[in-house]
């Protein structure tokens, strides 16, 4: 069995890693973890960290990941928030957005060129909600009745829940189940697990598809990246998914390869070095 893990993930050239679950948990990190993004890189294979959680820019995470310990390089970092950002540039530039997200988010979207609206507008074009830990009624409410008077509807990503040290936070999911429940119409997303996703990181690293690997601890955005778009899909059970969740998972939905960590997929690639 550890040969058959040793020939899937020992070819390939992009080695993806979500973040909250997987390489840390809230505040604490996994120093196995560390140590095995290390010894990818020093063997010649490429790393990129891809969180679909979308309160904070890339930038913030790139400082996060370097405190923690992680040495990521500039171009190691992607969030469901760029993914989202590239898509209104190129297909709906030009158009009025009302974004529900952190402030941090807010003024990514502004430098990057996204004319926004406030809470008052009395219509726009795209309504985009995210992961929003200062969420209000106020920001729900002027999503809701923007989106009743024909705006479309975007979302960053669809994690219901975001895992820290000690439980979960409703998630960007969460906030769009409001929206729809409120409205009757659902999202478009984008993060892990949908097509633009892999397109864009394509694009960014040159690296096809077939030549990549995902590592995650969720059924439904990681390991759905992989199954639904050909890329290798690693689970960890170090986050969200439980083994009892992994049973009662179908066949579609399971991941081509679990492990308890990190640290046992290293231990099957690495050995004891």
């Amino acid at each position: 069995m550890e040969q058959q893990h040793l020939s899937k993930i020992e070819a390939k050239k992009l080695y993806i890693f979500d973040m909250d679950g997987t390489i840390y948990l809230g505040g604490i990190v996994f120093d196995y973890a560390i140590r095995f993004i290390e010894k990818l890189r020093n063997s010649g294979r490429r790393v990129l960290f891809f969180t679909n959680n979308a309160s904070h820019t890339s930038e913030f995470y790139r400082e996060k990941l370097e405190r923690l310990g992680f040495s990521p390089r500039a171009d190691e970092v992607m969030t469901s928030g760029d993914v989202t950002l590239e898509f209104l540039r190129r297909h709906r530039a030009g158009k009025s957005v009302y974004l529900i997200g952190t402030d941090e988010l807010v003024a990514e979207f502004r430098a990057r060129g996204i004319p926004l609206v406030d809470e008052g507008a009395k219509s726009c074009d795209i309504v985009v909600s995210s992961f929003d830990t200062t969420l209000t009624y106020e920001k729900l409410n002027a999503a809701c009745r923007l989106i009743r008077g024909g705006a479309e509807y975007l979302s960053t990503h669809p994690d219901y829940n975001c895992p820290i040290e000690n439980g979960f936070l409703p998630d960007s999911g969460a906030i769009a189940a409001f929206i729809t429940a409120s409205t009757g119409v659902p999202p478009t997303y984008f993060g892990k697990p949908y097509r633009e996703t892999v397109e864009m990181i394509e694009e960014a690293t040159g690296i096809d598809r077939a030549e990549m690997c995902i590592f995650g601890d969720r059924l439904y955005t990681d390991i759905a990246l992989g199954k639904k778009h050909g890329v290798l899909s690693v689970l960890v059970l170090s986050g969200e998914t439980t083994k009892a969740d992994l049973e009662a998972a179908s066949e579609d939905e399971r991941p081509d390869l679990t492990f308890g960590s990190l640290a046992d997929v290293d231990a099957v690639l690495f050995g004891n070095e």
